[in-house]
């Protein structure tokens, strides 16, 4: 029986006693040892604290615990017995204390509201659940209400309300249209976290009746939809529209343009407000604001920064979270809205407050009887919480009494405990934000000593390497352990073992000798027990020919060779790697017992090779290189890539410098060119090598400088035309002594980041740089050109210092210096820096605007002085505006242009000015932290310029002698119209242009009708307006007059008429036929006079036509030459109209110039009297008949 010891020392011994207590009863390494120990009860599962239920369905609470004897179950509903066998909705699940409520047959979810507690209980203690709130989810119907449509001037603000129905829990809203498409949402319009709309400017394409806020329950899986919403955006142009329609020219000049605003907050109002969050929760803190130009939002904490990587920014910057707050976050939050004209802000006064947390839970406790404990239960959060006790779900104050228990606070102790003291604890810890309970058993048994471990266990393991002998055990009290070799052996001791608490027994180099039979003995006051394990120690498995470096010609064979020796009584498995994977599947790869073999190796085998060896036990590895080279010249001489150096050696140790020797390896047939020493930092960066130096390759020597607290070691790699060598085994190690830093940190910068601070950086040094342990900075300032002694500060490794409470922008003296723990880096140079910028005092004066022309000026301003810039001087802005056009009475938003000026220039040109309009600008100082007030307003106007073209010429209403001639005013007038000028021209059927004539036409007019003209004839009219500056571009257009009416009916009729038709049908079939005859004829070579045979042979059924009753007639030789008297159209002129037919013989190259030589065609012979008739006038020869045709073939 274990003595009774003080309270302190039982805390010390009772957490080893938990820790192997707790695991065997807790996890089941042995089930019938876990049948047959008592155990009080231990909740296992249990439903959430908060519990909301679906109306629609079964409640399940839940209620699971385990316990031996198992326990059996009760519960409770709002703090009174519930009988569930009085209700017959309600069941509770075999074996189980998880209660199911029937609501799908008739129970109603309302009816189940409460509080509900579930007691699990055996001989040995109860233990209780949480307190279940059960709650069913609600999903409301929006209330019905009158929604009036929005009506809002473009640049207003805008705020939807969405007041969405309460549920439980609260839905999820988002805006939709009724195409249930989601809203766009920008930096102008987004959702609140109240669900609202929020428009910081209104634009015109913001109208729509279909604003609709949904809310989402998702507990229910339902939708609830708001009445739409209605959105009328009138425009400064629509009501200058509506204005005009009532009131007088000046009243309409006075409508004012959308006006800029600066910054307002919609949502939080006021300038301060406050906000409350419990520790462990998602922060979101919200600023929304209203303006134009729309403001951009800003976050920052007060005297202090927002937490890295837990800081996110969400809804356009709008919305700051912060995940996992903690009290550390508690502070003044700042939201700053901004835009060109200026800035609003609001401080969030942020406090985090904690519900309880734990820092030490109870945990379970088994004692052997007469054994002293405690159970432990402590708990923290904001406000402080308070502890309660209960013993079996009955606080403690009124449990039954028991002479071992003793309760101070926090803590139950137990002195001498009985059987009888098990039981179940409770701790309770509360406050205003919550509560944390916690079940922990106190289990009095008294076991006798159990051994876990299966008997002789074999255990295996290699020479040289640990053996771990387990000896799982169990007793209450907690036994003793005693280790044996062999059957008679003695007790184990000494320090070539160590002994766990679990009993375990490790050999830590187990040699051959260590082999044989353990013995495991555990006993305490109620009985003892031994096992036996064996252990065998094993040979390890080794690779005596390790596969060798090769360089191997291209289409050649090479084999590595990878020979073993391994426990006889181990079956090893080797595999072949390359470049660390498996080999390609190829058939060139030829896997031995002892060897891998690659046949017709190509550039892409060139690579390292492994071979690994696996045992059940161990594992071993070797590898090799394989570089594959062209076919050298003959005879063959391989070219490799050097054997690295060795037997490198340190000598003349100084405390910054050294000589590193060593002897070459084998060149390999290519000398080598240098070496390169490299080296490995052990103390600060261990397992990296650095390029140190290099050698030429004749050098076998060299002398390094060395650093200050380096732990140096060296290693060399030989180098040759083919590549590098591997690295030579590394040197000895050398620690070099420690120093003063030899060097400060360099770009070393002051820049403000706001306008009551200086931040210091520089870039810090690296390990080896630091020369010392305890390596730190001294951060120095001062103010410039001021009598001021230097501040200093020394801070840890880092790169940043900001200093605080400076003015604004001013010029500071700065220098960092670097030092650990043996003393300074020498005393760093002096940088200038400057305190945060703050936008600008003043706006810049004498603003002077000299007009050069119609579309560019010239503004002059004078220098701000500079203490009022307020930071360093980036330029001026200068931003100007079209007010109104002076050649028009309407006013429209310009978005203003702006104009950036570098450096201190006090001028500057404005292009792209439109003429005769009225413009105002105003300049503004620029520095790095923004741009200053603005100068008063200037107004300045063109002079008028040359008007564009007129916007439309329109021809219409054509006649025999006139047109009529439409246009609009010209787009741009730039000027008072002083008239039109209208310049026209008649063009030919050769295009060619007639005289050209000019009309000026008064500006009033809109419309004008020419007349006098030719008809039937084509005109180009040139038109343009003019100002008093000069006359602008100009429109042209083109149009005909009509023809005379007799003249278009006759030629109507002529390619109307049938008897045309059958004329030209007649003339092309009869050329048909004299090609034909022509062909045959020529292929014959013989003269024949085709008139005579047409005489002799003539047809009376094919007649020439007779001209007046469009007959045939007969032919007259007296006529064959004579022009047609009414078969042509041709007018007295002999031209041809455009309009006419242009069908005739001539234009089928039948004229009387178409005659042929005896090569050529029978033509020249249808007629002798050719050279007779007039050179001049349509002529036409005569056709013979087709019959006549034919009989030539005869």
């Amino acid at each position: 029986m274990m003595k009774k010891k003080s309270i302190s020392s039982s805390k010390a011994s009772l957490v080893l006693f938990l820790c192997q207590m707790i695991s065997a009863l807790d996890v089941p390494l042995d089930s019938k040892l876990l049948e047959e120990l008592s155990q009080p009860p231990t909740i296992t599962q249990q439903s959430p604290k908060d519990y909301i239920v679906d109306p629609r369905e079964n409640i399940v609470i839940q209620c699971e615990a385990k316990g031996k004897p198992p326990p059996s179950f009760s519960w409770t509903r709002n703090g009174t017995h519930f009988d569930i066998d009085k209700d017959a909705q309600v069941t509770m699940k075999p074996n189980s204390g998880t209660l199911v409520i029937n609501i799908m047959n008739g129970g109603k979810a309302e009816a189940y509201e409460g509080v509900y507690q579930c007691t699990a209980r055996n001989e040995r203690g109860a233990a209780i659940s949480n307190n279940i709130v059960i709650r069913p989810s609600r999903s409301p119907l929006w209330t019905k209400e009158k929604l009036e449509p929005n009506q809002v001037r473009e640049g207003d603000s805008l705020v939807l309300h969405c007041r969405p129905p309460v549920g439980l829990p609260p839905p999820i809203i988002f805006w939709m249209d009724n195409a249930f498409q989601r809203l766009p949402q920008s930096e102008r319009v987004s959702q609140g976290l109240n669900g609202d709309l929020y428009f910081s400017n209104v634009q015109p394409e913001d109208t729509r009746e279909d604003y609709i806020c949904y809310a989402r329950f998702n507990h229910t899986q339902t939708i609830q939809q708001k009445q739409p919403i209605s959105v009328k955006v009138f425009s400064m142009d629509s009501l200058n529209d509506t204005i005009a329609a009532n009131l007088s020219d000046t009243d309409i000049y006075g409508a004012k343009p959308v006006t800029e605003r600066q910054p307002i907050l919609l949502t939080p109002t006021g300038s301060t407000s406050t906000k409350v969050e419990l520790r462990g929760n998602v922060l979101l803190l919200e600023c929304i604001a209203a303006g134009l130009p729309t403001p951009v939002i800003r976050w920052i904490k007060e005297g202090g920064e927002l937490p890295a990587n837990r800081t996110f920014f969400e809804n356009f910057k709008k919305t700051l979270k912060i995940i996992e707050v903690s009290e550390a976050d508690s502070g003044n939050y700042k939201c700053i809205a901004r835009n060109i004209l200026g800035s609003a802000h609001h401080v969030i006064s942020v406090t985090v407050k904690a519900a309880p947390y734990w820092i030490t839970a109870p945990r379970n406790l088994v004692l052997s009887p007469g054994e002293d404990g405690t159970l432990i239960c402590r708990a923290n959060g904001n406000p402080k919480p308070n502890i309660s006790w209960l013993a079996n779900g009955v606080p403690i104050a009124i449990a039954p009494e028991d002479p071992s228990r003793k309760v101070d606070g926090d803590t139950i102790i137990f002195s001498h405990v009985q059987e009888r003291s098990s039981a179940v604890y409770q701790c309770n810890a509360s406050n205003e934000y919550g509560y944390l309970l916690a079940n922990a058993f106190v289990n009095i048994l008294a076991e006798p000593p159990r051994i876990l471990t299966p008997a002789n266990k074999l255990y295996q393991v290699i020479a040289d390497s640990p053996a771990l002998l387990d000896c799982a055990y169990f007793g209450s009290p907690k036994p003793e352990i005693e280790w044996f070799k062999g059957v008679k052996g003695s007790i184990l001791r000494g320090n070539e073992y160590v002994f766990h608490d679990n009993g375990t027994l490790e050999i830590p180099v187990a040699q051959k000798d260590s082999a044989g039979t353990y013995t495991c003995v555990a006993r305490n006051e109620l009985g003892k027990i031994q096992n036996e394990v064996q252990l065998e120690v094993k040979d390890p498995t080794m690779i005596i020919k390790q596969p060798e470096y090769k360089v191997i010609q291209r289409y050649g064979q090479v084999s590595f060779e990878c020979i073993i020796k391994h426990d006889s009584t181990l079956l090893p498995t080797v595999i072949w790697l390359k470049d660390n994977d498996e080999l390609p599947d190829d058939e060139r790869f030829l896997v031995g017992k002892d060897n891998l073999t690659i046949m017709n190796v190509t550039d892409k085998d060139d690579g390292t090779y492994t071979c690994i060896v696996n045992t059940t036990l161990d594992s071993v590895s070797a590898s090799a290189v394989l570089t594959v080279v062209a076919a050298p010249p003959t005879p063959a001489i391989i070219y490799a890539r050097p054997n690295p150096p060795f037997d490198l050696e340190l000598t003349g140790q100084l405390e910054r410098s050294v000589e590193l020797s060593w002897i070459p390896g084998d060149e390999n047939n290519s000398p080598i060119t240098n070496f390169v020493i490299e080296y490995e930092d052990g103390l600060h960066e261990p397992g990296v090598w650095h390029y140190q130096t290099e050698v030429p390759g004749t050098q076998t020597t060299v002398q390094l400088k060395l650093s200050p607290y380096v732990n140096y070691s060296f290693r060399v790699i030989a180098v040759n035309e083919i590549g590098r060598s591997q690295p030579s085994e590394p040197s000895e190690q050398y620690l070099t002594k420690s120093a003063n830093p030899d060097e400060n940190p360099s770009n070393v910068q002051g820049i403000g980041s706001e306008p009551d601070n200086l931040v210091i950086t520089w870039e810090s040094l690296k390990g080896f740089q630091s020369n010392g342990p305890g390596l730190q900075y001294k951060v120095s300032w001062r103010q410039k050109d001021v009598d001021d002694e230097w501040t200093s500060v020394i801070v840890a490794n880092v790169s940043k210092y900001i200093v605080s409470g400076t003015p604004t922008f001013v010029p500071y003296e700065i220098k960092v210096q670097a030092l650990n723990d043996l003393g300074y880096a020498p005393e760093p140079s002096e940088v200038i820096g400057h305190s945060g910028e703050d936008l600008p005092m003043v706006a810049p004066g004498n603003v002077q605007v000299h007009v050069i022309n119609s579309t560019l000026a010239k503004v002059h301003w004078d220098p701000v002085p500079l203490k009022t810039v307020r930071g360093h001087l980036q330029g001026y802005k200068v931003y100007y505006w079209k007010v109104q056009s002076l050649s028009r009475r309407s006013r429209r938003h310009v978005e203003k242009k702006i104009l950036t000026f570098r450096g201190n220039k006090t001028f500057g040109m404005l292009p792209g000015l439109e003429p005769y309009s009225s413009y105002k600008l105003n300049v503004r100082v620029v520095n790095g932290k923004g741009e200053g007030p603005a100068s008063p307003d200037k107004v300045f106007k063109t002079p008028e310029g040359v008007p564009s073209s007129p916007s439309f010429l329109k021809i219409t209403n054509p006649t025999l002698d006139s047109l009529t001639l439409e246009w609009g005013l010209p787009a741009h007038p730039n000027g008072v119209l002083t008239s039109y000028i209208l310049k026209f021209q008649p063009i030919n059927n050769t295009h060619e242009l007639g005289p050209l004539v000019e009309i000026r036409i008064p500006a009033n007019e809109s419309s004008l009708i020419l007349k006098n003209l030719n008809y039937s004839t084509r005109y180009k009219f040139y038109f343009n307006a003019q100002t008093s500056v000069g006359s602008g571009s100009q429109i042209t257009e083109e149009a005909v007059t009509i023809m005379d009416e007799a003249m278009a009916s006759r030629q109507v009729d002529i390619a109307t008429q049938g008897w045309f038709i059958g004329l030209m049908c007649a003339v092309a079939l009869l050329i048909l036929i004299l090609l034909i005859v022509c062909f045959i004829r020529r292929n014959k070579g013989g003269k024949y006079p085709v008139k005579e045979k047409e005489d002799a042979h003539a047809d009376p059924e094919i007649q020439p036509m007779k001209e007046d009753d469009g007959t045939f007639g007969e032919y007259s030789d007296a006529e064959d030459h004579k022009p047609l008297k009414k078969g042509s159209r041709t007018p007295s002129d002999r031209t041809v109209k455009k309009e006419d037919s242009d069908d005739s013989l001539v234009d089928y190259g039948e004229g009387v110039n178409g005659q042929f030589n005896e090569d050529g065609s029978f033509i020249g012979q249808y007629s002798g009297k050719k050279e007779k008739e007039p050179a001049e006038g349509n002529e036409s020869s005569e056709a013979p008949s087709p019959v006549n045709a034919m009989n030539s073939f005869v």
